[in-house]
């Protein structure tokens, strides 16, 4: 009798562990393209609200010292599928080829038994691997009626593309094996340029004026990298190609005047452009009568770029809150780790720019939110330094799997958890490389701590720059040579060169004579 009772509970509590094991996580990992962290209202509210967004940071984490690696598209996608800095993954700027060959976290799920998927942006040239489905955009993609690749095929969609990524991403999620956990990539165009609005939004803003950063016109003082750069709202923000100022007479003669006007306003069909040009023309007749010039030029300019970047947003952040509600609808809330991020943060006319590269903040730091009930605690706030390096080795850890030892991220598990430190993180590292291009921004590397940040500037130039970022934070006041820092940056450099052995970065060559 007695063995009986013990065989029993034996099986009793071989059956009580194996009910309590939680399953492997579902990971949705939605990634925009050039979404800056000013215009996520959990972040700052000034700009827009966004509460679909907001409702990820509420039920999940919020990381408040988010930063990628190296500020550019394609790079910075190489980084998150592999965990490592873009020296190491060979992808170290937009012109190249990715190696879809080598390891990515995708692989890794694969083979632990996860279906995964990709769908929308791409841009990394070669075919995507480690899915076992994907539908993504051709290079850069269009706004509207844009072709998907899928295989070997390319085939047309009809619609709004952040829509259209959406609807893809909820038909594969109804159409998977319900009995494997699943990783889907919903990365959206949105809101790269040439920021091109949803019909449905045409009109909002139209209304509002946002207020001028203070620093709309730098002067750049002290800082050569800056100056030289060509990406300023000024001088490069395209009239056409870039605010739709495409007046009928042929007028308004600008620098990529036809490639909108042959090629990304194409894409509307009769109807779309229909709608399109009622909304833009009186648009276009009153800024020809303006005949606006020097510092009223900028802020005609700044406001007409907000508008239609706030409401290429606005559908970013209705289509997360249709993709939530989708998890909610199916009972998959509970257990699926939903990640918000963007490839990097971008400048909403700070400095007096669009675009990004830069080591300073506004393009360095990027939105992140995390949501996984099981793990985080609702509302929660996470200041340590984290980076795009890092979610690799995360989903990685959360599904069970080994973390590769040539990761070079680490995993947020433990923040996400409740703990306020990141062992072995106490500085980030950075290495933007793509020059000469067209927006011509030095070659840089450097080193960001929770409060300090030095940055080289190499190549065809040899400056350094040094920021008190506590007591300069919209960074205008380079310190490099001021007394009362020079122990400060003489330790930054020390802390610098070991990082650069830490990651196995000998890329930067000083070429002052070119």
């Amino acid at each position: 009798m007695k063995n009986y009772f013990l065989f029993f509970l034996i099986i009793f509590l071989h059956i009580s562990c194996q009910k309590e094991k939680p399953s492997p996580p579902n990971i949705i990992f939605i990634m925009t393209d050039d979404h800056s962290y000013q215009t996520l209202s959990a972040y700052d509210d000034r700009l827009i609200t966004t509460p679909n967004l907001d409702r990820l940071a509420n039920e999940g984490a919020i990381f408040k010292n988010s930063f990628v690696s190296n500020s550019i598209c394609a790079p910075s996608r190489a980084v998150m599928l592999t965990g490592k800095h873009s020296h190491i993954n060979g992808h170290i700027d937009n012109t190249l080829t990715f190696n879809g060959a080598q390891p990515t976290f995708p692989k890794y799920l694969q083979s632990a038994g996860y279906q995964t998927a990709l769908i929308g942006k791409w841009h990394l040239k070669s075919l995507p691997t480690g899915f076992d489905h994907y539908e993504v955009l051709r290079g850069q993609g269009d706004y509207y009626n844009t072709p998907f690749i899928t295989g070997k095929d390319t085939v047309p969609s009809t619609g709004y593309v952040t829509d259209v990524i959406t609807d893809k991403s909820m038909n594969w999620l109804d159409q998977r094996d319900t009995s494997r956990p699943f990783c889907l990539l919903v990365h959206h165009k949105a809101t790269h340029r040439v920021w091109m609005p949803p019909l449905k939004y045409l009109d909002s803003l139209e209304n509002h004026d946002f207020t001028y950063p203070e620093t709309l016109f730098d002067n750049y003082f002290g800082r050569e990298a800056a100056a030289a750069q060509k990406m300023s709202i000024d001088k490069d923000m395209d009239l056409v190609y870039d605010l739709k100022m495409l007046d009928e007479a042929g007028e308004i003669q600008t620098k990529y005047r036809e490639m909108y006007e042959q090629g990304r306003i194409k894409n509307l069909n009769a109807e779309e452009r229909k709608i399109w040009d009622a909304h833009f023309r009186p648009i276009i007749e009153e800024f020809k009568k303006a005949k606006l010039e020097g510092a009223d030029l900028v802020k005609w300019k700044y406001q007409r770029y907000m508008r239609d970047y706030i409401r290429c947003l606005m559908s970013v952040d209705d289509n997360v809150g249709r993709l939530l509600d989708y998890l909610d609808e199916q009972n998959l809330t509970e257990n699926t780790l939903v990640v918000y991020t963007s490839d990097q943060g971008f400048y909403m006319g700070e400095h007096g720019w669009f675009d990004k590269r830069f080591m300073y903040e506004e393009s360095m730091r990027t939105p992140l939110l995390m949501r996984y009930p099981p793990l985080v605690q609702p509302g929660s706030e996470i200041t340590e330094l984290v980076q795009n390096i890092d979610y690799a080795p995360t989903f990685l850890d959360l599904a069970g799997v080994q973390i590769p030892e040539d990761m070079q991220g680490l995993s947020l598990v433990p923040l996400l958890a409740g703990e306020n430190k990141l062992p072995g993180r106490n500085a980030l590292y950075y290495h933007y490389y793509e020059y000469p291009n067209e927006h011509m921004v030095k070659r840089h590397y450097g080193i960001r701590t929770d409060r300090y940040k030095l940055i080289h500037f190499y190549y065809d130039i040899d400056d350094w720059e040094f920021y008190d970022l506590q007591e300069d934070p919209q960074e205008l006041h380079n310190l490099i040579d001021e007394p009362p820092y020079q122990r400060m940056i003489d330790s930054l450099k020390t802390e610098l060169e070991k990082l650069k052995m830490y990651y196995k970065d000998d890329s930067d060559v000083v070429e002052t004579d070119k």
